[in-house]
């Protein structure tokens, strides 16, 4: 099964919730996994803003992009500048993508802003990887 790799730097928002949306859009036609340059933990706020809208990232974990050198993946997103900079090269076929989405981990305030935040960055990454899913459900990457 070919494997697609989403990196973001924490490995805690954004690359967490394009793992979650990107299993359930393309089923299990590949093998998605994300990771980061620094990993922390997945953050609370990512966890229920997916759970809102029917996908469990309850039991992701942060993981640094060092577990998976050496994989081979068809695909490698990175979902902000700092992983797009830092990504290192993987071998085999793999295509590199990059789509660049605000750290809702960095909106400051009370719990409601900062869901609306990561509410937000969710169906930006909804929006962009829609499209990415179709093409890879119909085989025209």
């Amino acid at each position: 099964m070919e494997k697609i790799l989403v990196l973001c730097t924490g490995n805690s928002a954004r690359s967490q919730m394009a793992e979650g949306l990107l299993r359930a859009m393309v089923g299990g036609r590949f093998e998605i996994h994300s990771a980061g340059s620094k990993p922390s933990s997945v953050r609370p706020e990512a966890i229920a803003v997916m759970r809102e809208i029917g996908i469990d990232i309850s039991g992701h974990r942060s993981k640094h992009l060092d577990e998976f050198l050496g994989a081979e993946f068809r695909y490698v997103i990175t979902v902000c500048d700092k992983a797009a900079e830092t990504c290192p090269v993987f071998p085999g076929i793999a295509e590199r993508i990059h789509w660049s989405f605000e750290d809702p981990a960095a909106v400051q305030g009370g719990e409601e802003t900062r869901l609306a935040a990561f509410r937000l960055i969710r169906d930006q990454i909804a929006e962009r990887f829609g499209p990415f899913a179709a093409a890879l459900r119909s085989g025209q990457p």
